[in-house]
């Protein structure tokens, strides 16, 4: 598909809409800072390194960038286990090179959330090293701790993402702590008031830096049971593994008391309340394995909690198909009919959708242009726009330690986090001049940004007009979402506001379809759209992975 066939109109650098809901239908451009761009030779990307390259996240027509931990940090989780949250870590720069990504990102019109990670912290974070101290300190009951059962077992059968017991015994206290990650990640008790403060100082201290919200890792994993109750065994039947990999057990369990507790609502509408002066926005990460669109809706609900959530439905799996989708969607409109989803398809927590969904290029075409046009807000993935797919990392190159402990079954995160390709023949492809934390693939290296932004026909300019489009079309991003259809592989839907109606319909298969219209005049906002033409009758012939937005006239 030729350039042309996504928009008229031509790019549409990324905007701020100076309003309380410049978030809703955002698109959201996500950066893993480890592996963007690496300013100073240390093989590690870093702040500098965003601020370098944000001219490309605006080319795109991102309304925000997310950023990943930055954060002081042991590194034990690459910043997911912070030691301080109110500093950078001296990898990725210092406070003031963030503030000179802040101003780079407003001379570009885009918003800044950061990843903010408030259910645990690092063992060794100050609040932890006093809190396994004694039993008696001002810190003590910071964290969650438990005495071992008679026989010495852990307090309850909960367990570990990240493999085994979710309770890890400490010699100083001569308790058991919980994390639900890695051990070095033990989780702050947010049955404690003094928690909750110190956590929206955290808060407080990035916005008034700046930010324009955050990006909460693991939301629903805040508050736990009060009583430590056992967890239920969950009918075989009924697992899947769209939080935890399926070898690991974690998925035998239907996690009722360890995570996703409604006391967790109290938190989330002190922290809405904190944001609100602001004008800011969070996007919370949900994973739970049988209710997270419910989830979603719960804590997305009016104007008292979080702005939008995304879970894992998009984000695991097999290739959706077109009732697949349905399904999902019409699930939302059950659960979550007022409240407001972010849809993702990859990030650096997943298999690239490009591999993990077995797509060719013209596969990924249609599967973003089908994001864009979902009503919700949508997160992008550093190199997503490249088509880039899964890199092959050897074992001995791995650096997660997710991977190293379900290797060879499941080979961690790494594919997802390598260094993103700018230069195709320039060393380490651009990204730096150092030796990279991750290796370079050399079946990404192939798609760089700079064999891409001369072809008018790459995935490269395919996004930018995708986005294009839903910036063109505000209905896109606000609007209704009515009338959804699966019938074998085409997908149908409308998308409607006061000042406009969009059909639009996809061909998520190989086989070439026809499409009927719904009655009335249409007009086909890209008349060659993926070779897809008018016919009589009301017609529109779609090619395998085909697709075609039609605008109802005026009148």
């Amino acid at each position: 598909m030729t350039s042309e066939t996504m928009s008229q109109t031509g790019y549409h650098a990324g905007s701020q809409t100076e309003n309380a809901q410049w978030w809703r239908g955002a698109v959201i451009y996500q950066v893993y800072p480890r592996s963007f761009q690496d300013s100073n030779g240390d093989g590690i990307g870093d702040l500098a390194g965003i601020t370098q390259r944000m001219d490309h996240i605006a080319a795109l027509g991102a309304d925000a960038v997310w950023i990943s931990p930055f954060f002081t940090s042991p590194m034990k989780d690459f910043g997911y286990d912070v030691s301080d949250y109110c500093d950078v870590d001296p990898m990725f720069g210092d406070l003031a090179d963030f503030d000179a990504l802040l101003a780079e990102s407003r001379r570009h019109g885009l918003k800044v959330l950061i990843d903010l990670v408030l259910s645990h912290t690092s063992d060794q974070h100050p609040w932890f090293a006093e809190s396994r101290s004694s039993r008696d300190n001002d810190k003590a009951d910071w964290y969650v701790w438990a005495d071992a059962k008679p026989d010495g077992t852990p307090p309850n059968n909960w367990l570990s993402i990240f493999g085994g017991s979710a309770w890890q015994w400490d010699s100083r206290r001569q308790q058991y702590y919980l994390h639900n990650f890695l051990t070095s990640q033990p989780d702050l008790n947010f049955h404690n008031a003094d928690v909750q403060d110190a956590l929206l100082e955290v808060a407080r201290f990035w916005l008034d830096r700046g930010v324009n919200g955050f990006r909460l890792d693991t939301i629903n994993f805040y508050t736990h049971d009060a009583e430590l109750r056992d967890n239920p065994a969950l009918d075989p039947a009924e697992r899947t593994a769209r939080t935890a990999p399926a070898v690991n057990p974690y998925n035998w369990q239907e996690h009722l008391f360890d995570k996703s507790r409604p006391e967790n609502l109290l938190f989330l509408r002190r922290l809405r309340a904190v944001m609100d002066p602001y004008g800011a926005a969070a996007v919370g990460e949900v994973g739970d394995e049988q209710r997270g669109l419910e989830i979603l809706g719960e804590y997305t609900t009016g104007d008292d909690l979080m702005n939008m959530c995304y879970a894992f439905e998009l984000l695991s799996g097999d290739t959706p198909t077109a009732t697949y989708v349905k399904e999902v969607m019409d699930q939302v409109e059950t659960v979550a009919a007022d409240g407001w989803a972010c849809w993702a398809y990859s990030n650096h927590d997943v298999e690239r959708h490009a591999t993990r969904w077995k797509l060719g290029p013209e596969g990924i075409r249609a599967f973003n242009v089908l994001m864009m046009c979902l009503r919700g807000s949508v997160c992008i993935y550093q190199g997503e726009e490249l088509g880039l797919p899964e890199a092959d990392v050897a074992f001995e190159d791995l650096q997660d330690p997710y991977g190293i402990e379900f290797w060879p079954e499941f080979k961690g995160r790494d594919g997802c986090r390598t260094p993103m390709v700018w230069e195709a023949h320039a060393r380490n492809a651009g990204f730096g001049t150092g030796q990279p934390w991750l290796p370079v693939s050399a079946a990404q290296a192939v798609l760089s940004v700079d064999t891409q932004i001369g072809d008018a026909s790459s995935m490269l300019h395919h996004y930018r007009h995708a986005i294009a489009l839903r910036q063109d079309h505000p209905v896109l991003a606000n609007g209704s979402q009515d009338d959804m259809r699966a019938d074998g592989d085409l997908l149908s839907f409308i998308r409607k506001n006061d000042e406009e109606t969009l059909f639009c319909v996809f061909n998520l298969g190989a086989q070439p379809l026809v499409a009927s219209l719904p009655e009335g005049d249409w007009i086909n906002l890209a008349a060659s759209l993926q070779g897809a033409q008018d016919q009589a009758g009301g017609q529109v012939a779609l090619p395998a992975w085909g697709y075609a937005i039609f605008a109802r006239k005026a009148g």
